[in-house]
Parts: structure tokens; sequence; C-alpha cells
């Protein structure tokens, strides 16, 4: 059998899931996921990147009122709103933002409908091949589709964020910003962050990325009560990278952040840390982060031309950067 034709009956098999379909949510399960909106102010950090109204969907996880997002969609904003069901919108404060996980929190400042939050399943045990459930507020409210986890690997963003074990799933879901992640038995599995072209590794099988609920529970009293996590912070340098060859490009160094200030440009490439070569974004992150804190001089080995030079970056705070401003 081609491997073409394994892919064709793949593609095929998960665009319309036998066992898991719309009509096995429940009422109170489609209640719990409202939508949330965002204003963000033109001079914002994320305002050119992300856009200043963001819009997306979020998940009650608590009575009262909390609400587990993506936390791009609400990134330095000064104004949330979140909508439930039932249409009724109520205005919602930032809790908290983790950039680690990409988790953001919300409290809705009066009740959402009276609806009843989902409890946390447990996103470790989700394997290739299980069954799921993907719900999302669309524009008529809260609807959501059957899906299949395809993949269980590493993921590593251009931002700097990396991810152990992310979920992926297909067929893609749409509104994907925000998006719960649910088991049959309505547990909230993941939150959803991307659209990827190849939810399986090496096919093209485009589906999503969700941020693994687990990765929540250690972090979620500091998110509530300081705004962000105690784990140790790491070193930002204020670059977008991708991965070229058997090295890194910078694609776009933050205005004003570490990486700028060091002179480090975009069209560069990084070919190690400290004399140690990187393969891949993910072997870069690992070893900046290892030398310590937001502060800690990073040497950076830099392709110029046919010589690598070596671009030492004072690493910043990711958090001292943005101009978060959280209500509480």
């Amino acid at each position: 059998m081609s491997k073409r034709f394994v892919l064709v009956i793949l593609v095929l098999f998960l665009a319309v899931p036998s066992a898991v379909r719309a009509q096995e949510f429940t009422a109170e399960t489609l209640d719990a996921v409202v939508k949330v909106r965002a204003q963000v102010p033109a001079e914002a950090r994320t305002a050119r990147t992300l856009g200043p109204l963001r819009e997306g969907s979020g998940v009650i996880i608590d009575s009262s009122g909390l609400v587990l997002t993506i936390g791009y969609l609400i990134l330095e904003a000064s104004q949330v709103q979140v909508t439930d069901s039932a249409g009724r919108t109520v205005p919602a404060k930032v809790l908290g933002y983790d950039h680690a996980s990409g988790f953001g929190l919300l409290r809705a400042l009066s009740v959402v409908g009276g609806a009843q939050p989902l409890s946390l399943g447990l996103s470790e045990s989700l394997d290739q091949g299980a069954e799921v459930l993907i719900l999302s507020h669309a524009e008529n409210g809260p609807s959501g589709q059957g899906a299949y986890v395809v993949s269980r690997r590493e993921f590593a963003g251009y931002w700097e964020y990396l991810l152990d074990k992310a979920i992926f799933t297909a067929p893609h879901h749409a509104n994907f910003g925000g998006a719960a992640l649910i088991d049959r038995s309505g547990r909230l599995l993941g939150i959803g962050s991307l659209q990827v072209p190849e939810a399986i590794p090496g096919q093209p099988v485009p589906g999503n990325m969700f941020v693994p609920i687990d990765l929540l529970k250690p972090i979620l009293s500091d998110l509530t009560v300081k705004g962000f996590s105690s784990t140790r912070r790491r070193p930002w340098l204020g670059a977008q990278m991708e991965a070229v060859g058997g090295h890194v490009m910078v694609r776009r160094v933050s205005k004003g952040g570490p990486a700028a200030r060091s002179g480090l440009e975009a069209g560069q490439l990084i070919a190690g840390v400290g004399g140690e070569p990187v393969q891949g974004l993910a072997d870069l992150y690992r070893k900046v982060w290892a030398l310590g804190a937001p502060g800690v001089s990073v040497p950076l080995n830099v392709l110029k031309g046919v010589r690598v030079e070596e671009v030492s970056v004072v690493s910043g705070d990711r958090y001292d950067y943005l101009r978060l401003n959280p209500s509480h």
C-alpha cells in the first residue's frame, strides 16, 4: 500500500469522526464556553503583531466566573468582555498570563449565565488516536466538532516558546483560539492555540495545536492571586526566530528589546550558544534558558558572512517589556 493511498484514507477518516459527534455535546458543556473579546491599546507592544482587537473563546472553570483562555487573546488588553451562550455580554478583568504555557486567565465581573464550569481532566493520559471534542464560541454562539488526537510531541514557537508535549488534533477546527478540548465525559483537556499545516509530522494534514491542561494545575493559584507563576522566569532575547538547516535564523527583533540593543539583526543566523552548536529552536531555547535568570548575558555565536562572531545579548524579562498592567 503506497504512502499516498494511506494518506488519502487517513484524511477521509479524520474528516468525519464516526464515534464522536457534535450531538454528544450537552447543553451544560456548551454553556461553559464563552466568547472573549479584548481591546488592546495601539501603543501596546503586541498591537502590531496580534492586533488591537482580538476575539476568540474561553472556558469557565469555576463557579465564580474564572475563565481560562489562550494568553495572546488578552495580552496587554485594556478592556475585556465575555459573552455567554445566550448572547449576554459582561465585562471581565485580566487576572493572569503565563508565557511558559501560553495560558491567560480572566474573571467575569458578573455572573455568566449560570453555566456549570468544566472540570479539569488529565491531559497526560491523552494518547494518539484518542477521540476528543473541540468547543468554541463562533459567530452564532457555542459550537463544536469531533476530532482525533493525531500527535503528542514537542512544539517550538518562533516567539521564544516551547512545549514539551503539545496536543495536535485533526481535522482542522477554524475557531481555534481559546477553544476547549474536552473528552467525552466533558472534562477539559486543553486550550486551543494554533492552526497547523502538519498535525501529523511529515504529512500535509491540517489541524490544531492545544496547550495541555496539566500545565495549568501547578500555576493556577499563582495566576489567580499574583497574575503570574512563581516559577523562575526565563531569560528573554526579544527575537523571533525560525529553524533553517542546522541553524536558527532571526526573523525580526523586538524594538527596544535585548536582541535589538545588542545589535542582533533580522536575517542573521545563530549557529550556537557559548560555542555549543544549536540544532533548531528547541535546542536554542533550552541552552539559553539553562544559563540563568533574566539579566544573564547570553553569548550567541552568529554567522556574519563567512565568519562566526560572538554577540553577547544581555537578556531581559519579557514581563517587564510587555505593558501588562493587570487590573488587579
